[in-house]
């Protein structure tokens, strides 16, 4: 199987797990992208643009990595990607100004500073984090519901993976 029909597959698979159009906003055909496989030849990880896999070769942006459970897990590259694709509040839980520093850093972003969130967000659904002005704070998994989040006042709403630092860092 090429490396066109895997991306071909994976498309189908994002847009059965973000909704329709996410495949071609993650995997845009054309774009060179990288597929990095297991051992056994499964799709694991893809990377945007061509990579050298060499050592000490530099490293493209992890859009997502593909795990054996069919799902994927984003990275923040790929987090941006479904955020243009989709409009707000589309996977998106947008926190307050005073969490962003650490949620900048890649540390989980609680439910008392979530303002609000994508009412069709559930447990375990990848998302993005934002602040209020719409800005991409990190990508993680949703440990509540969209609304939940909003609702509640204490306790982890997104474990983080990734943060975004900020530009003047």
């Amino acid at each position: 199987m090429t490396d066109a029909d895997v991306l071909a597959d994976l498309r189908t698979a994002a847009d059965y797990q973000f909704g329709a159009g996410a495949g071609d906003a993650l995997f845009p055909p054309g774009d060179p992208l990288t597929v990095r496989r297991s051992s056994g030849g499964r799709p694991r990880q893809v990377i945007d643009g061509d990579v050298d896999d060499t050592p000490g070769s530099s490293e493209g942006d992890r859009l997502v990595s593909y795990g054996t459970d069919g799902r994927f897990t984003l990275g923040i590259a790929g987090g941006k990607r479904l955020y243009d694709a989709f409009d707000a509040p589309r996977h998106r839980m947008v926190v307050g100004e005073e969490s962003e520093p650490f949620v900048r850093e890649g540390r989980d972003a609680f439910a008392k500073f979530v303002t609000a969130a994508d009412d069709g967000i559930r447990p375990g659904d990848e998302v993005v984090v934002v602040d209020e002005g719409d800005a991409v704070f990190g990508v993680g998994r949703a440990e509540l519901s969209g609304a939940e989040a909003e609702a509640l006042g204490s306790g982890v709403a997104v474990k983080m993976r990734d943060g975004n630092p900020s530009d003047d860092d």
